[in-house]
């Protein structure tokens, strides 16, 4: 499925077609759920089209359904490249998205700008070399040693046996989390915790049981992992039916989304999980001056609909990608690809710059953990933990399972 959003009164010489890969459908689909806000906003904002080198351009967004699939998210790019003729390509939502659509982008010369992976996963699972880089992708977001500062920072909260247990998928995401070198194991061993790691189950995966009963006999009072979830959801309602209760559960993807955790109903208060942006972040769209709160507050008064992380990384791949092309010197592919490589604009998720590594064509932005809570009614996700990112300002503390 793709989609077209264009604004054909604008008299240009030229078009400029971005691509545009996420999923629509599939496990991932949340991920997904504010783009066709996303893309209202940005049909609006540039009906008027944007001027590169001189000469106003009108734009042209293609918009394309990874099928939560790598493979289908390969293909929606080479599509978007070979077929649809774009002059840049952006995507998000893991590594099953980025990774495949990016490397599309670089086999063929065609600028591209991602986020919502961790860096490692992105650059290193595309076999990423620190000393040389890519040519033509871009990426942003946090990193693997931003989300174990946090977790281990949520954990030292409160008292437990610092016995770990993991949820790692085999996918990129599970692989690079669990990597006994670059991933979760050494951190925690240095950090004086136990961790019960049984092997990485493949996803979807509908039974948890032998990883409940290892948890169990090892006495694991904090679950950790990176997964979908509808896998998750199996793995809480059976730890639920066999008695399993740890103090703390912190793990990723899942656990990240209201309409994810409402459906665990009572048991999904007191969850926590990494916050890559909320509304109390104190940041501001470049493109339409809005700051992180009124982002938010705009998606729920036109969708319905809770706030969620995305929905900040969606807006910001536009707002680099616009910036980028405004800087261009021409629509030459080399040209757009140069003006992302001196990308250093401050987004509604914190200041992208690409100049400052960690690794070529990466920049970082800033992480935090949160904590589900009922606010009333409503259950909210609320900051709980800054030690990586002090501009954001805590809300309250973590308070175990109950």
């Amino acid at each position: 499925m793709a989609t077209t959003l264009h604004a054909p009164w604008v008299r240009a010489a030229d078009t400029i077609r971005i691509g545009y890969v996420s999923p629509q459908t599939g496990p991932l689909a949340v991920f997904g759920e504010p783009d066709p806000f996303t893309l209202a906003g940005m049909k609006k904002l540039l009906a008027s089209g944007v001027k590169v080198g001189g000469r106003n351009h009108a734009i042209e967004i293609v918009y394309k359904d990874s099928q939560s699939s790598s493979n289908r998210a390969a293909d929606a790019a080479a599509e978007l490249i070979l077929k649809d003729k774009v002059d840049l390509v952006v995507a998000g939502s893991t590594p099953a998205t980025t990774n495949p659509v990016a490397d599309q982008c670089e086999i063929n010369g065609v600028p591209c700008i991602t986020n919502d992976t961790p860096w490692q996963p992105h650059f290193f699972g595309r076999g990423g070399n620190p000393k040389k880089g890519f040519d033509w992708t871009y990426h942003f977001f946090w990193g693997l040693e931003d989300i174990v500062g946090v977790f281990t920072g949520l954990w030292a909260q409160i008292p437990t046996n610092r016995s770990v247990g993991s949820l790692w998928p085999n996918d990129s995401d599970g692989n690079a989390w669990g990597d006994s070198k670059m991933g979760f194991p050494p951190v925690l061993a240095n950090g004086g915790f136990k961790l019960t790691d049984k092997g990485r189950f493949q996803s979807p995966a509908d039974d948890f049981s032998s990883y409940i009963a290892e948890f169990k006999k090892n006495d694991v009072q904090i679950v950790t992992g990176v997964l979908p979830p509808p896998d998750f959801a199996n793995f809480w309602n059976q730890a639920g039916q066999q008695g399993f209760r740890p103090r703390i559960v912190t793990c990723a993807k899942a656990t990240e989304f209201h309409a994810a955790v409402q459906a665990f109903g009572p048991r999904a208060e007191g969850l926590s999980v990494e916050v890559w942006w909320s509304p109390a972040h104190p940041f501001r769209s470049s493109l339409t001056g809005q700051s992180s709160a009124e982002l938010a507050a705009d998606y729920t008064r036109t969708t319905g609909r809770s706030w969620s992380m995305p929905l900040a990384f969606k807006h910001s791949l536009f707002e680099v990608a616009i910036d980028a092309l405004k800087r261009s010197a021409d629509m030459k592919p080399a040209s757009i690809r140069n003006a992302i490589r001196d990308t250093k604009l401050a987004t509604i998720v914190g200041t992208i710059d690409f100049s400052k590594g960690p690794v070529p064509n990466v920049a970082k932005t800033p992480l935090v953990g949160g904590q589900w809570k009922k606010r009333g009614a409503a259950l909210d996700l609320v900051i709980v933990e800054n030690g990586q990112a002090p501009m954001v300002a805590l809300q309250d503390k973590l308070e175990p399972l109950r």
